[in-house]
């Protein structure tokens, strides 16, 4: 089995940044939504990127964002792919010139493989689990069997909703996905990320691969 990649999302902080690089992360994820306990503007971003080692992928979150908000924040911070967690339609996401991860909010009976399908240009699919009120970073699971069966062609999957430590063995095992992507789980609070969690939750992916 392929190794799994890791992308800790929520970054607000360079010690935390480099921690999770250190401990092997392949992504790190920054927040341009300002409703986010996990808010970060372009300029803090940027701080924290031009301190990054080479080969790290940076992500800009978005939340139905205006194409003009999209443009200053990456061109001011430097993030290197784009993630979409609204409901940013194909044409909208794929208007950049940088790759993109659409998130699939997962809600009961919704049809899964249609919603992901009309983001067939996508770099990757994000899929999380629904919130009334919050895109994401919820700390909150989804049922992992709707995963199941999807079509051949679906582009890369990124597992992400209320993983950590002691249940990102079983998530994997299940899904089999390409990536996994992680925020509260690592927390000690919303933004301040712990390094014995990070160490944790990566050690277990590892070994789970082995």
């Amino acid at each position: 089995m392929s190794r799994v990649r890791v992308k800790i999302c929520g970054i607000t902080r360079l010690n935390d940044a480099l921690l999770a690089v250190h401990q092997g992360a392949d992504a790190l994820g920054f927040v341009f939504y300002p409703d986010s306990p996990r808010a970060i503007t372009a300029e803090q971003a940027q701080a924290i990127i031009r301190e990054l080692p080479v080969f790290v992928t940076t992500v800009g979150l978005f939340v139905n964002a205006t194409q003009d908000v999209v443009a200053r924040e990456v061109a001011q911070s430097g993030v290197t792919c784009l993630q979409f967690h609204g409901e940013e339609s194909a044409e909208y996401c794929e208007s950049f010139s940088l790759p993109y991860i659409k998130a699939i909010r997962i809600k009961p009976g919704m049809d899964v493989a249609g919603s992901i399908a009309a983001y067939s240009g996508s770099s990757a699919i994000l899929v999380d689990s629904w919130h009334p009120q919050q895109a994401g970073g919820t700390g909150e699971g989804f049922d992992w069997s709707v995963l199941q069966g999807l079509p051949e062609d679906t582009p890369p999957l990124v597992l992400a909703g209320g993983l950590h430590a002691a249940n990102i063995a079983a998530a994997i095992q299940q899904v089999q996905p390409y990536a996994v992507d992680v925020s509260s789980g690592v927390e000690d609070s919303p933004g301040m990320k712990s390094g014995r969690k990070i160490r944790e939750f990566i050690d277990e992916v590892n070994r789970v691969r082995q």
